[in-house]
């Protein structure tokens, strides 16, 4: 970023935040309103009292200088500003320079405008969150993979499943490679989440009951894609090569998910794919 980036990153900075401290009443943080202010929204001290940050600190963020700021205070800033998640993320971006850590939110459920479009998909379709919890799934998914439903909500997880389903080690061929490149992809997402508590205890306990998990763990290898090709082996039709692309969204409540949606290859692949599923698809 050049200095000039910076100045006016900077500038916008501090008029963002003064925009967002105008917005927020005391009565909205548990402070008193009273009758003698003269102005809208908090003042630079409560802003400052809330974020747990001296007032010198943050006023000098408000007024553009260039000073380096953690993460853990810009969590705190967000939270004392009452920030949506598309206000936290903008407020990363300008003091930053890059988005923020991604938030590890486990949700009870999808939009159903969301639902409604993975069920219309052909073929197999998955919502996860950036921890791999399985939190939506279409028809098509349930023949392949079983009915997420009839589990333990904590045990609706890709990586669990990987390591503890014989059904999922059966069906996946080359199964090590497979798991190998799930540990990898993992590692990545746990190092980016803002809070690894959750991911950490999956882990622990994969560790616990995985003697391979725990190996591939300790390798300590990373990897990042987006797409892939996976091969299913199904009892009534015989092996399936599915190419599956991951696409993030946020939902209307800014939780980040990912959907997952699978498409067999060209051939005998997809002549399989239609006569397994053409049951559950419109």
């Amino acid at each position: 970023m050049t200095e000039s980036s910076r100045r006016s990153s900077r500038s916008e900075l501090a008029e963002f935040l003064r925009s967002r401290r105008a917005r927020v009443r005391p009565e909205d943080v548990g402070l008193s309103g009273g009758s003698r202010r003269r102005t809208p929204g908090l003042r630079r001290e409560e802003v400052a009292r809330l974020a747990e940050v001296g007032i010198s600190w943050y006023t000098w963020l408000e007024q553009g200088r260039d000073i380096q700021v953690s993460e853990p205070f810009l969590e705190r800033l967000a939270r004392a500003l009452r920030l949506n998640p598309a206000e936290r993320a903008h407020l990363f971006e300008l003091a930053q320079g890059r988005p923020p850590p991604r938030l590890a939110i486990t949700p009870a459920s999808v939009s159903p405008a969301l639902q409604r479009v993975l069920d219309v998909h052909p073929f197999p379709g998955l919502v996860t969150t950036p921890r791999w919890d399985v939190v939506a799934w279409n028809p098509p998914a349930v023949i392949l993979y079983g009915d997420y439903a009839l589990r333990p909500p904590a045990q609706r997880n890709i990586l669990w499943s990987a390591f503890t389903s014989p059904r999922t080690r059966l069906r996946t061929e080359p199964w090590e490679s497979h798991a190998r490149g799930l540990v990898a992809r993992f590692r990545l997402d746990a190092g980016r989440a803002a809070d690894r508590t959750e991911f950490d205890a999956l882990v622990a306990e994969l560790s616990e009951v995985s003697p391979e998990f725990r190996r591939f763990w300790s390798e300590h290898d990373v990897l990042e894609t987006a797409e892939g090709v996976k091969s299913i082996t199904h009892p009534e039709v015989g092996v399936i090569e599915f190419e599956h692309v991951t696409l993030t969204h946020s939902e209307p409540d800014g939780r980040l998910l990912r959907i997952t949606l699978y498409g067999p290859r060209p051939g005998v692949s997809t002549t399989r794919a239609r006569k397994l599923f053409g049951a559950v698809t419109r």
